[in-house]
């Protein structure tokens, strides 16, 4: 299939195999946010939780040199072809988030991370990994949180993260600035429910986390190493 270039170059070919997560409003704001920052030959980037690699792809063809990294080996395979088919180089690692690249620092930190509220305790299976984060939605964005100061380069690293207000905006700032952080919210986005969180209103509002609305926020939030 071909999707619609987060930037203003040409449509690229995109292949999603099944279970690996779809390019939404969500990849589109971070997308938006990406083309913000100054993004050269030189620019280190880590698509963290890469998916099916747009936005890896994205930085690549801004001539950033990239490294994508997912748990799923079938987003790391669409990550690879996503970037061969369309003429770009990227790193792909498979790993738990930052474990992949211990040791290494970068300019740019992408992520759009699962962050959808799921009731029960276990843990997600296929596509749901794309979206379940446990039963507040901050199953990953909080360890990302923690682990971000160590991959970002000192004094210019950046982090950029996009998710629902559902899962907690302002504790995600907090996180981010107590390990040391500069964080603010950068670009916000309202649309109505989709079918997960449809599909989970009643239990949603029994948690207070939504209550009469059916719309939500996303917001990217932007953290620079001080």
């Amino acid at each position: 299939m071909t999707v619609q270039s987060l930037t203003s170059a040409p449509r690229f070919r995109c292949w999603i195999p099944p279970g690996v997560y779809r390019p939404q409003t969500d990849t589109r704001l971070l997308g938006r946010a990406m083309r913000r920052e100054r993004i050269t030959s030189r620019t280190e980037v880590l698509d963290l939780g890469t998916g099916s690699g747009v936005l890896a792809v994205e930085a690549a063809r801004m001539g950033a040199r990239v490294t994508a990294v997912d748990i799923s080996w079938q987003a790391l395979a669409a990550a690879w072809c996503n970037a061969l088919v369309n003429g770009q180089t990227v790193r792909v690692r498979h790993g738990d988030l930052t474990s992949a690249v211990q040791g290494r620092r970068f300019d740019l930190v992408v992520t759009n991370p699962p962050y959808v509220p799921a009731p029960g305790d276990i843990p997600p299976r296929g596509r749901a990994r794309a979206w379940d984060a446990g039963t507040d939605g901050r199953l990953l964005i909080d360890r990302i949180c923690s682990a971000a100061p160590a991959v970002l380069r000192p004094t210019t690293g950046i982090l950029l993260m996009v998710h629902s207000q559902v899962s907690g905006v302002g504790e995600t700032l907090a996180r981010l600035r107590a390990a040391g952080l500069r964080a603010q919210v950068v670009d916000r986005a309202r649309l109505p429910f989709g079918r997960v969180l449809r599909s989970r209103l009643a239990w949603l509002r029994e948690r207070g986390l939504v209550a009469d609305r059916t719309t939500e926020e996303l917001v990217v939030i932007r953290a620079v190493q001080p």
